[in-house]
Formats: structure tokens, sequence, C-alpha cells
């Protein structure tokens, strides 16, 4: 393989990726509105020539190269979070800017620069001859994930039996290769009380008390250490062997698992009434070794949810996509993690150092910072991995343009080089995994 050749060829396509992804920007894309993201790119990628386009039932668009056996998938959510408070934005996020190395605009890091490198990635591999009878290679835009991380894959999976031999998430990695995350869950408690005139508050029974008491049990169990004689052990245990013996390592790849209240709703007859129901939802991260029936059963444990008889429970999703199509789930979203050395981990790995060496690379502002990170790491937040290797256990790795820090900021930006480091890998990537 002619890696110079390879490069070069990213690099020629460096101008064409940032119209394209300007393009895309151009449009607003929120969860469940993504049409106007998906008609874009359906059209670059018939002028491209890749050998089969569709756009599935739930508005998922797939492009295909190549004939071979072995389906290789690259990743990238093509929905983005609104915009905020518009004053704190520095540009206008739908126009957007560039310059010499970075382009601005909402999505442009998280992530649609990684679609746009992954069209390219596969447009080059037709270019230099690199698709054989091996691969198939398949470019997938997704919809829903900001909602709902993983839905479009397990509608993919489950529905239409698309199960690819591995997937690149083309989610942002600053540079680095990802090979996993923690996962998450959205969990609701309910308590019960009983209301009465607020004049004589000692005649009701105020779930709004009652939830303070479970609030500050909630919050032990995130910030408590793991000792013996701590009543309500922290979360910070699933680092220790003796609470985690099979999975504290990648544990502590991951990082410890957190519980946060993210929102509390209550009923009451008035202002002037004692409150007769309270309930909270809470923002579980979740670290490698534990489950949802785990986390469930550890709210249910703590002494205030068991005193009051307090209802805990998981939501779940259960909204239309672009298309109208209604696709429920619960909203778990299991912690997944590639082992180091996976045949995967290393192709990629490969694939990369070939091209650009043992560090992490970028634009000048960003690579003094990435080169002291690991060029093989995780992402603190979560992605599609939750359905494909999480649920599905369909090995997955990450590799994209832009960066985690930039996720759902204002003033989003990525980076030219970006785009083109990440194309060069993505058309590398299905030979080297294939030479064996």
């Amino acid at each position: 393989m002619d890696l110079q050749a390879i490069k070069q060829a990213a690099a020629t396509y460096g101008p064409a990726m940032t119209k394209f992804l300007r393009e895309i920007v151009a449009f607003p894309g929120e969860s469940a509105e993504e049409k106007d993201h998906v008609k874009r790119i359906e059209q670059e990628m018939k002028d491209l020539g890749f050998d089969e386009v569709e756009v599935d039932p739930m508005g998922n668009i797939l492009g295909y190269m190549g004939t071979g056996k072995t389906l290789i998938a690259f990743d990238g959510h093509i929905d983005t979070v609104g915009i905020g408070n518009r004053d704190n934005w520095d540009f206008d996020p739908y126009d957007g800017f560039e310059d010499e190395t970075k382009i601005g605009g909402r999505g442009v890091s998280d992530q649609l620069g990684g679609i746009v490198s992954a069209v390219y990635g596969a447009k080059i591999m037709k270019d230099l001859g690199l698709l054989n009878d091996k691969y198939r290679v398949l470019v997938v835009g997704t919809v829903q994930e900001e909602d709902c991380d993983g839905l479009c894959w397990e509608y993919m999976i489950k529905e239409r039996n698309i199960r690819p031999e591995f997937v690149v998430s083309t989610e942002p990695t600053d540079g680095g290769i990802y090979r996993g995350q923690r996962g998450r869950m959205e969990i609701r408690v309910d308590v019960q009380g009983v209301s009465c005139h607020g004049s004589a508050p000692e005649r009701g029974d105020n779930a709004i008390y009652k939830m303070a008491d479970i609030l500050q049990d909630i919050r032990e169990l995130n910030a408590n250490s793991a000792d013996e004689s701590t009543k309500i052990k922290g979360l910070v245990k699933m680092l220790d062997p003796k609470f985690n013996p099979d999975h504290y390592e990648e544990a502590r790849f991951l990082g410890r698992g957190t519980v946060t209240t993210s929102q509390i709703f209550y009923t009451s007859p008035s202002r002037c009434a004692v409150a007769d129901s309270c309930a909270i939802s809470l923002d579980r991260r979740m670290t490698a070794g534990e489950t949802w029936q785990s986390c469930l059963a550890e709210i249910e444990a703590l002494p205030h949810v068991k005193e009051y008889g307090a209802k805990v429970s998981m939501y779940e999703y259960a909204r239309p996509s672009w298309t109208g199509l209604t696709y429920p789930i619960e909203c778990y979203f299991p912690t997944w993690v590639i082992p180091k050395d996976h045949k995967v981990t290393e192709a990629l790995e490969e694939a990369y150092t070939s091209l650009y060496g043992n560090e992490r690379i970028g634009a000048e502002d960003t690579v003094e910072m990435r080169k002291a990170r690991p060029l093989t790491d995780k992402w603190t937040f979560s992605t599609n991995g939750v359905s494909i290797m999480g649920r599905n256990g369909i090995p997955c790795i990450g590799f994209g343009p832009g960066a985690e820090a930039q996720a759902h900021a204002p003033n989003e930006i990525t980076w030219k080089q970006d785009l083109v480091t990440c194309a060069a890998v993505y058309a590398l990537l299905p030979s080297v995994y294939c030479k064996n």
C-alpha cells in the first residue's frame, strides 16, 4: 500500500470536506429533525460514486462501498443539540465560519465532521483501489443519538440484521484512539405524601421533605468512600477488586461511576398546601462491572428510599424519528470497552501509526495538549457504542475529528487537519484489518 498516496488523497480532498461540512451545518438538525442533514449527505454519497445509498425507515442514511464479505462500518450521528443561549455565540451557529485552520458551527465537532471524514475515507478507498473481495464498507449517518444514544443501531441490528464485523465510531477523539466509555442510565425516584392546608402542615405528610432525605442519601452514594465503617458505600467502590473482582481493571481505565440529581418534580393542590408527591431524575454514569439491575438495586437499598417506600424505575424513550417511526427503548446505555489487545484495536493503532507516528497530531493550537495524552484512551461522554458493543457485542473503536470539549458548547469549532487525518486513517484501516 502506498501510504503517501493515501495521505495525499486525503489532503487533496480537504477543501471538499470543509465545503461539505459547512453545507450540512447550514441546516439545523436536532434529534428527530435531521431530514435536511440526511438529504445533503445522501447527495454527496451519490455524487462520489457510492455503490449503494439508502435511507432506512428510521431515517438513517447508509452508504456502501465495495462488495466483499466482511462488513466494516463507520458510524457518525448526524443530529446535533440546540444552540442554547444565542447571546453566548460570537458567530451564527448555522452560517458558521472558517479560517485557515478551523471551521465553526453547531455540530462541527459533535459530530458532523465525523461523517464527512468517513464519506471521503470511503471515496479514497475507491480512488486508490483499496476495495477488494475481502470487505465491504458501510458509512452510516445515524439519527436521534443526542436524544437516545444507540437507538439507531438497536433498530438496524434488531430489525434489519445489519451486523458489521466491527464499527468505528467517528465521534470526536482529540486526535486519539478511544476504546471505550462509561455507560449511563436515566433513573426516576417517586415518593408519595399526603396533602393538607399549608397553615397546619402537621396534618399532612410532605413528600418534598421525604425526598430531601433521599437526596442526601444519593449525594452520599456519589461522594462517600468505600470504607468498612461507611453505611452508604460510595460508587468509588467499583475500582476496588474486593467489590468488583472481575472488572476493576477496566473500571480503573474508564473511571468510576457517578450519580447526580438532574431534575425534580412535585404535585400539590396549591402553593398554600403540603406537597403530596415528589419525584427526581437521576443521571447515573456506570463503569465496568455495573448493570442496570445493580444500579436500580443500589438506589432501592438507600436507607430513606426503603424507609419511605419510594419507587425506583427507569425511563423509556419513545419519540418518533423524522420519518415518523417510533422505536421504544428503555433509557439504559451500557458501559463498553474493547480490549487493548483486540484485533480491531491493534488494526486501528497500526493504521494510525503507519501514517502519522506514535503520538496524537493536530493543528498548532491543539498539538501540545494532545501529545500530553496517551494515543489510545477513552471517552468521557457517551456514544452509539452503547448499543453496538454494549448491548450487541459488536466490536467498536473510536477515532474521529474534533474535540470532546467542543461538544454542546457555544462557539463550537473543529479543525481542518482533523478531517484530513481521519479520512486517511479510515481509508487505510480495512486493508490493515483484512490483511491477515
